[in-house]
């Protein structure tokens, strides 16, 4: 089958949203609304587990919101004042509905649901610790790991056991977890996954993005502090800090990418952001050009904060199709090639002849831009230059970010200016890191002490990479081996 998005397939993507309802009858039906709001985060499959009063249920399945909560009966049968649901693309475990999210166990305390935003970065080795203990695991994902380890600990009441699970894992994660007395939201002690909090009249909301309480009408209360652990219930609501205080280090990635440009992200307009880093690449990395030309979707507020900026016309060059998803073409060159166009094709009344500024998120392998610019050409655009709103990708990330290994990351194998040979532009440039994070709203990057997750530009990250470290290890001792033989 052919997928009819090739400019998304070179897209860092986000492994998923979760979204967390307590203190109203309609709370399945808030959820899904929730979820819609946070699509953009996980398209692969989507999940919703409530809590009556007395039992659990839980809807789960592969595709869209849409399409796994759209009629009455699935609704009905999500019964409950409470509910957490998940909307997944995975970056760890296998595409199977075994690791749709929430995913739910029945501890010795009762009940337990959990929805996992990040990626915890020593899974494998806690996973194998547990097998060797008796851990049996229904499936791949990394977020059962947690839930074992909660089962398998020591202490008494659940919340002491969560915390103590918490404590043993690496990485990044923003949880909304269901129990039978309530509902738990937290954030690790680096932030660097979001999550939010709201309130729809005596109801209490918890979302990946400030877009997902606008959806359902909620109030914006706050954010989840990094390290925070909060507990809603009957009693009312309960803030915990058990961890010991770190400089917080969010994904820079949000501001530039993954959230939906009418969210809030710590206290900052998405879209306002992306505006002033379209602006700072203006000034930075100026061309003379007749049009700014976005990639749609995600390179539009740059591209107009560009266009302000260096006072050249904004147009929308190349134009999306939003009513193509797949199509039951047998592949073939051929019409790979025409399936480009079926999601984007190019205004070629408007470009033919034109100097034209491409402005995009990002270069992860380097095919979409490559394919873009071609694009361009055969439309007659006399010149194409590229501008990319974010610093050169030349690591992977581990956080919950689906990012090719690092020898695939075009910047990782290639200086500017080979790049810009291999895209075949006129001319390529990127904002520069100091630049970035002044468009944020923050100073200059501090190497010493950096004010976001920016490990993807940078290779500095802010967690050990266990995981990884293992896996290194192990290519080395069969690099090794395979030497000696």
């Amino acid at each position: 089958m052919l997928t009819t998005n090739p400019f998304d397939s070179d897209k860092l993507r986000e492994e998923c949203g979760v979204f967390g309802f307590w203190g109203a009858d309609s709370a399945s039906a808030v959820t899904a609304l929730g979820l819609h709001a946070l699509q953009h985060r996980g398209q692969e499959a989507a999940g919703i587990t409530s809590f009556d009063g007395h039992n659990f249920h839980s809807h789960r399945g592969m595709g869209h919101v849409a399409r796994n909560f759209r009629d009455d009966s699935t609704m009905r049968r999500l019964a409950g004042r409470a509910a957490i649901g998940h909307v997944r693309y995975s970056t760890t475990g296998e595409t199977a509905l075994r690791n749709v999210q929430p995913l739910f166990a029945e501890l010795a305390s009762g009940g337990f649901a959990m929805a996992h935003n990040g990626n915890i970065s020593n899974a494998m080795r806690l996973r194998g610790e547990l097998n060797r203990r008796g851990s049996i695991f229904q499936s791949t994902s990394d977020t059962e790991v947690i839930i074992h380890l909660v089962a398998t600990s020591g202490y008494r009441t659940l919340l002491d056991r969560f915390i103590d699970a918490l404590k043993q894992v690496e990485g990044a994660y923003s949880l909304v977890c269901l129990t039978a007395e309530g509902m738990i939201a937290c954030r690790d002690p680096l932030g660097i996954r979001p999550l939010v909090m709201g309130r729809l009249g005596d109801s209490y909301v918890f979302a990946s993005e400030t877009v997902a309480l606008d959806m359902v009408g909620a109030t914006y209360l706050r954010g989840v502090e990094p390290g925070e652990l909060i507990e809603v219930s009957d009693q009312g609501v309960t803030t915990h800090r058990p961890f010991a205080p770190v400089k917080p280090r969010p994904c820079v990635f949000e501001h530039i990418y993954f959230s939906r440009p009418d969210s809030v992200l710590d206290g900052h307009s998405v879209y306002n952001v992306r505006k002033r880093i379209g602006a700072q690449l203006a000034s930075e990395s100026p061309v003379e050009a007749d049009y700014i030309v976005p990639v749609p979707d995600s390179g539009v507020p740059a591209a107009i904060g560009y266009a302000q900026q260096s006072g050249i016309p904004f147009e929308l060059g190349i134009i999306r199709s939003h009513y193509v998803g797949r199509t039951f073409i047998q592949p073939g060159d051929q019409v790979r090639h025409l399936g480009v166009k079926l999601k984007h094709n190019a205004n070629s009344a408007l470009i033919r002849g034109k100097r034209i500024i491409l402005v995009d998120d990002s270069i992860v392998r380097g095919t979409t831009s490559l394919k873009i610019v071609q694009m361009m050409r055969e439309a007659g655009a006399s010149e194409v230059h590229m501008r990319i709103a974010s610093p050169p990708t030349r690591h992977s990330c581990f956080y919950g970010v689906d990012t090719p290994e690092r020898a695939k990351l075009l910047a990782s194998q290639m200086n500017v200016a080979e790049m810009n040979r291999f895209i075949q532009a006129d001319s390529l440039a990127f904002i520069s890191i100091d630049g970035l994070y002044r468009a944020i709203g923050d100073a200059d990057r501090d190497e010493a002490s950096p004010q976001h997750c920016d490990a993807c530009f940078t290779g500095d990250y802010p967690t050990s990479l266990t995981d990884q470290a293992d896996l290194e290890k192990k290519d080395q001792l069969i690099l090794a081996d395979e030497r000696a033989a």
